[in-house]
């Protein structure tokens, strides 16, 4: 179905915080989002956002490019399709990438990885809405866009 090419670069937080954080335009994208205040790794937060990435150095940055093989590319498919297409292979390779970055996690203390995209452990079923502590609070991550970075410029 797809091939993938993966990237990684560093960056120290400091110049990544001036080149790509802009927390007030992100935190207005994310209020039109319907997960905003409905899942615990979306906004709005009870913690300051400029000082969580205050307590990090550096950013690793890993970025996976998704190669559609010749059954895919080029190929004419309904919206709903493509939609379909897309979603299983970002869910596979979101999956992947989290346990590789939780493995990371362990090797680096201290060290946070953070999500793409909002949190999907519960399934359309996170317990924020009823006032309910996070189910999985230890492997509840944060994307870079919900705390303000832009990934497109990124």
């Amino acid at each position: 179905m797809y091939t993938t090419e993966s990237y990684t670069t560093s960056i120290a937080v400091s110049d990544y915080k001036k080149r790509y954080i802009d927390i007030p335009t992100f935190t207005e994208y994310c209020k039109a989002c319907p997960n905003y205040d409905r899942l615990w790794s979306c906004p709005s937060y009870t913690f300051d956002v400029e000082a969580f990435w205050n307590q990090f150095q550096t950013l690793d940055l890993f970025a996976v490019k998704i190669l559609y093989n010749d059954d895919y590319a080029g190929k004419q498919f309904s919206e709903h399709k493509i939609a379909d297409i897309m979603r299983q292979s970002l869910n596979v390779e979101k999956a992947r990438i989290s346990r590789e970055l939780f493995q990371l996690e362990e090797k680096y203390p201290g060290s946070v990885s953070l999500s793409a995209g909002s949190c999907s452990l519960c399934h359309d079923n996170c317990t924020r809405p009823d006032g309910l502590p996070c189910r999985y609070p230890d492997k509840l991550r944060y994307s870079i866009e919900s705390l303000g970075g832009n990934v497109g410029l990124t």
